[in-house]
């Protein structure tokens, strides 16, 4: 009997793994994906807000935010004016990538007072950004489209349109959604992977040092307020590629979405995920992300949880009770979040054994 170790077994999970994502378009309907999408953005979001609040210990609740800058700016380099909006004309992928660029460049004019603020005193200064980004999606009706929001134009990368005309692949009807799925899963690899690099490198050291004992990573010669701001503007980056995302897939903005409820469920997404992980941010992007949305579907199967304005708890709003739940029990029992379940449960396991 020869023990196989678990290091030679990871992989082939992970291969596994792989390959039931890429087959889930062939299998599921569009809600699920949809949903699956929805938790793509969510993570990649998390991913951002994770390397600002988990890995360097600065609190953001301006992250909704840089999401509508992604959003919208998107919507404006890419639209063609038809709609009496602004919109540039510009091809998708182009206006994909400036709209990251701008979530970055409206990052960056942050950046200084994020080098110089800390803890409380950041989170409040990073709010006043969500008031006046409310103010703004509002009343700037010709770039935002006010209140109604303004329609997404689709994206086209390497002669294939993301939107609902037909692409069959192996007798299957590719929609926007199976589209959009297999980018989405190319976008959370790449961020996912990036942010492993900075957190296992020389700038993740850095920013760890700074979070744990911020006088001392000064007194090494770490240049503490420069590093706060970049990694700020980093963030703010992942924020406006998951707004870019987001917005490819609800197929129109709304500019209510993008609030102060939405800052906060990404706080909760790095808690109940682990704070300072890029697979803590994960799980947890996709566990509050889908939590709301399998309420919804299943609301006629739970007790106490109905559609709103028929009596019962609506899904939106049980969904909250439960992450805020979910991180009260993570700070008091779980402090590493659920990514540090699973690792003690993959160590508790014994090894699996090969003839």
């Amino acid at each position: 009997m020869r023990t196989i170790p678990a290091v030679l077994t990871r992989p082939r999970a992970w291969a596994a793994a792989c390959l039931v994502l890429l087959a889930f378009p062939f299998y599921l309907d569009r809600f699920w994906l949809q949903a699956g999408l929805f938790a793509m953005a969510a993570a990649i979001g998390a991913l951002g807000i994770n390397l600002l609040t988990g890995a360097t210990g600065q609190l953001s609740m301006g992250h909704a935010f840089f999401l509508a800058v992604g959003a919208y700016g998107y919507c404006a380099f890419a639209g063609d004016g038809a709609d009496r909006l602004v919109g540039l004309g510009l091809p998708g992928w182009l206006a994909a990538v400036l709209a990251v660029a701008l979530a970055g460049l409206a990052g960056g004019v942050f950046s200084p007072i994020a080098g110089r603020l800390q803890g409380a005193y950041l989170g409040i200064a990073t709010l006043a950004l969500i008031f006046i980004g409310q103010h703004v999606l509002f009343n700037a009706h010709g770039l935002t489209g006010g209140f109604n929001g303004r329609a997404v134009p689709p994206l086209s990368l390497f002669g294939i349109t993301f939107d609902d005309s037909e692409l069959v692949v192996a007798a299957v009807p590719f929609g926007a959604a199976e589209k959009l799925w297999y980018l989405g899963l190319a976008l959370l690899l790449a961020g996912a992977l990036f942010a492993r690099g900075v957190l296992r490198g020389r700038p993740g050291r850095a920013v760890n040092a700074i979070r744990d004992h911020r006088i001392a990573a000064g007194v090494l010669g770490i240049p503490v307020a420069r590093y706060r701001a970049a990694v700020f503007v980093l963030s703010s980056m992942y924020a406006g590629l998951a707004g870019v995302l987001l917005a490819l897939v609800f197929q129109r903005t709304v500019p209510e979405y993008f609030g102060m409820l939405l800052s906060l469920e990404y706080l909760a997404m790095i808690v109940i995920g682990g704070l300072g992980s890029v697979a803590g941010a994960v799980i947890g992007g996709v566990f509050v992300s889908l939590l709301p949305q399998l309420l919804n579907r299943y609301s006629d199967a739970l007790p106490l949880v109905s559609a709103p304005g028929t009596g019962g708890i609506a899904p939106g709003e049980a969904a909250r009770y439960l992450y805020g739940a979910a991180v009260v029990a993570v700070v008091l029992f779980l402090p590493g979040g659920l990514v540090r379940l699973a690792a003690r449960r993959t160590r508790q396991q014994p090894s699996g054994e090969e003839r």
